[in-house]
């Protein structure tokens, strides 16, 4: 895209040129998928306790995800007295903006990627560990009991299972010999000669079951969710929100929601392969592929979240450090030791 602009605006213009439309079409679309998948959620929840779920605005619905953002785009954004005005306004555009950065090294297919960076997986796991800041603003800046409660809790629940993510993420890069996304999804091809996905792999299967429980917990979703556990803390930290400000924890949310079924996708069910190594199959586009398997994944969120009860606080610190932290940093040492005997023949 930067040769088509180089003669009309030089090297350095058309380079600014391509990347904001490469920001763009990942961003417009994220955001879309975000209004779709508030309504998609609704209806999962709603047909598992036997309701209907959305079904007035727009036909079955469809338009109740944009009726809502049009009612918090018009509201008034209330500031309460004793909050820092500054950091308070400041915290959700951070948790906004930190969801959205991760999706620049995702990638849609062969070469469909905004930075195809070589460390694209510590990108991620650096940019999402972000995150945590906007909500500890957010609690600290309100000057209010409940929401500064959430803070605390969120800051505990996202660094315990970030370490958890850290080690499975190890045994994935030992297993694909590179931090680059693309690699790895290529390294996932014909595992047993017939599947594309690591999660078939006897030795990178509890890995998956591990990365899918701590992504719940690091999105702070179900059963997971005592950020803003309401019995206990009214909203949590977004218990002072109101407007737009509110608008854009929800969508910094579920975008990180969608970022974690996309993570899911690429580092053990093939990214953009189909799911089995048939030829016929790869005539259906890799972008294809991979947002049907994002879909797949959100299901099983809004799923879980219909179906399993809250957990209590004490319960998720000890899941995560007693249980997850010790069974993967033990499969580091079990996948390196395998990787040690078999593909590089026992020596350094």
């Amino acid at each position: 895209m930067t040769e088509f602009f180089t003669p009309y605006l030089g090297d350095q213009g058309a380079w600014f040129v391509a990347t904001l439309i490469g920001i763009l079409l990942i961003a417009l679309p994220v955001m879309l998928a975000v209004a779709i998948v508030i309504y998609v959620d609704r209806k999962v929840w709603a047909a598992m306790a036997l309701r209907r779920g959305p079904n007035v605005v727009g036909p079955f619905g469809l338009l109740q995800s944009f009726a809502d953002a049009l009612k918090v785009f018009l509201q008034e954004t209330i500031v309460p007295t004793s909050a820092n005005r500054g950091l308070f306004l400041l915290a959700p555009i951070i948790t906004f903006t930190v969801a959205l950065i991760a999706w620049a090294v995702i990638p849609f297919g062969p070469g469909l990627v905004l930075a195809d960076i070589n460390v694209g997986l510590l990108y991620i796991l650096a940019a999402s560990s972000l995150g945590v800041y906007g909500v500890i603003i957010a609690g600290w800046s309100s000057n209010s009991k409940y929401p500064f409660y959430s803070a605390l809790r969120a800051a505990a629940q996202m660094v315990s299972y970030e370490v958890s993510i850290g080690f499975v993420l190890i045994s994935v890069v030992l297993w694909a010999g590179s931090f680059h996304l693309g690699t790895i999804i290529e390294a996932q091809r014909g595992v047993f000669g017939f599947f594309n996905g690591f999660a078939i792999n006897p030795l990178l299967f509890p890995m998956w079951v591990v990365f899918l429980i701590s992504a719940l917990a690091e999105t702070a979703r179900a059963p997971f969710d005592l950020t803003e556990a309401e019995s206990e803390l009214v909203a949590g930290y977004q218990t002072e929100y109101s407007s737009m400000a509110f608008a854009l924890f929800w969508l910094g949310e579920y975008a990180n929601v969608l970022l974690m079924c996309a993570l899911n996708a690429v580092l053990f069910w093939g990214g953009w392969l189909p799911p089995i190594d048939w030829a016929p199959l790869y005539a259906v586009p890799g972008l294809v592929w991979l947002i049907l398997k994002m879909a797949f994944f959100f299901f099983v969120f809004s799923w879980i979240r219909a179906t399993v009860p809250r957990y209590r606080y004490d319960q998720l610190m000890r899941l995560g450090w007693k249980i997850f932290l010790p069974l993967s940093l033990f499969w580091v040492f079990l996948v390196s030791g395998f990787l040690m005997l078999t593909r590089y023949g026992g020596t350094a």
